[in-house]
């Protein structure tokens, strides 16, 4: 199946959820705004993923109008920035509305200049309109703008839409289930970043910047194909390994420390997300070496939990389990204190040392959409049931410990903080791990960084 052919049958299967929910209607989808980054400049531009889900199109100031009739047929109509020869010098070339058609297999395009008046016109007597609901003030008011419109056409018999339906929920749930090609480019993600660690590891020495490494990893990003990152790079020396969303900064990395590195590529729309610990001198110590041990039996529990039929909290309890064991085992949780390993996951005593769930989805985005409860009309959404795992899910299995100075606290293991973290397609027999191109026992990465 080619690209534009995917994209057309997205659509289509977006197009029958709005009309067993609402008999048809019409959906509009608009992509990411540039954003600037300070005078005359912008980041570089990243497409919305719901948008480029249903139409491959990376172009900025783009929207996607689908029209669905009663008795199921599909009219995709593409607003996109016309052709500019002026702009085209500056910014780069545009497919325009002209070409758009043939080569993303719609069935229109226009100019997205045209788009406040095409709406009045496409919205007349539909009965439902899907949109994201509450997204900004400047959407609603470009609906009440379109409404209005509409509204204006009142005696000629013409009505707007009555029902507002949420689109996002529609293409959310979509999106959770990864087809082949979705998962063949995951998989591609995954060993580009699994290479980019290797060689941070192979780099790494005392004295080194964090940014230094993670320079590293943006040149075998980047060397290797990947568009971008797909999210901001994670390298943390000695007590910043405790932080869990730190930035690479200009720490020095110090003989005795960990690096902690959570990086991953971005490939064609598609994420990668990897956490490997390691020591900055090439070898753990005793302390280190422990709590490795016990993060690494965690996530082996959590990926042996990690198959259909299982819920998305089961990996996460199985962790939970080693990991708390493991810290009554170093002292680092009393036992005296609790009487019980079950009293202990009970009371939560386990999130001075774990704070976050050992998984999320992964996908377009490093975290990716999709309800992590099962959907039941009339249940409050606290009391929903978790979700239940199914084949085509893509989920990262990424237990933790971060050891933080403390008066009660070992100060053999002060300003550890270790996290382990893999990216895992779910199939028929369990789960399929695609980020293990880097290796993950302490053996492996101490011989790894000795070569």
């Amino acid at each position: 199946m080619n690209k534009t052919n995917i994209y057309h049958q997205r659509r289509i299967a977006l197009a029958k959820k709005m009309l067993s929910k609402s008999g048809g209607g019409i959906a509009v989808i608009s992509t990411a705004p540039e954003v600037a980054r300070n005078r005359d400049s912008e980041f570089p531009y990243r497409h919305d993923s719901d948008f480029f889900y249903l139409t491959g199109f990376e172009e900025p100031g783009a929207t996607l109008v689908l029209k669905v009739s009663s008795d199921g047929q599909l009219e995709s109509h593409l607003f996109c920035r016309p052709k500019d020869a002026e702009r085209e010098i500056w910014d780069g070339i545009r497919l325009g509305p002209e070409a758009a058609p043939a080569v993303l297999g719609m069935e229109f395009a226009h100019s997205n200049q045209t788009l406040d008046q095409k709406l009045g016109e496409l919205l007349a007597d539909q009965d439902a309109i899907y949109i994201r609901l509450a997204e900004s003030a400047e959407a609603d008011r470009r609906l009440r703008h379109w409404m209005k419109q509409v509204r204006g056409q009142s005696r000629a018999g013409i009505n707007p839409p009555s029902e507002f339906h949420d689109v996002e929920c529609l293409i959310h749930e979509m999106r959770l289930f990864k087809d082949a090609h979705e998962i063949d480019i995951m998989r591609k993600a995954a060993a580009i970043s699994a290479r980019a660690h290797v060689r941070a590891m192979q780099m790494c020495k005392p004295g080194m910047h964090e940014y230094q490494i993670e320079a590293e990893l943006l040149h075998e990003f980047r060397n290797s194909g990947a568009q971008s990152v797909a999210y901001n790079s994670i390298v943390a020396g000695g007590a910043n390994s405790c932080i869990l969303h730190y930035r690479a900064g200009s720490t020095e990395l110090r003989n005795g420390e960990l690096c902690l590195i959570d990086a991953g590529c971005e490939l064609d729309g598609y994420a990668s997300d990897i956490t490997r610990t390691f020591p900055v001198n090439g070898k753990y110590s005793s302390p280190q070496r422990a709590l490795y041990d016990i993060t690494l039996a965690a996530q082996e529990a959590s990926i042996a939990m990690t198959k259909p039929g299982n819920t998305f909290m089961q990996p996460h309890e199985a962790a939970l389990k080693v990991l708390t064991q493991g810290l009554l085992d170093e002292k680092l949780l009393k036992l005296a204190d609790y009487g019980s390993l079950e009293n202990a996951i009970e009371t939560s005593a386990y999130r001075r040392f774990y704070m976050h769930r050992t998984s999320h989805w992964l996908g377009m985005d490093v975290h990716d959409v999709g309800s992590y409860r099962e959907s039941i009309e009339g249940t409050a959404q606290n009391e929903k049931p978790w979700r239940i795992l199914k084949s085509g899910m893509v989920l990262t299995i990424e237990p933790g410990l971060y050891i933080r100075p403390a008066d009660d606290v070992d100060e053999a293991f002060w300003n550890i903080g270790i996290r382990i973290e893999d990216d895992a397609v779910v199939n028929d027999s369990g789960c399929e791990l695609i980020s293990r191109g880097v290796p993950v026992k302490a053996d492996e990465i101490e011989a790894l960084m000795k070569s």
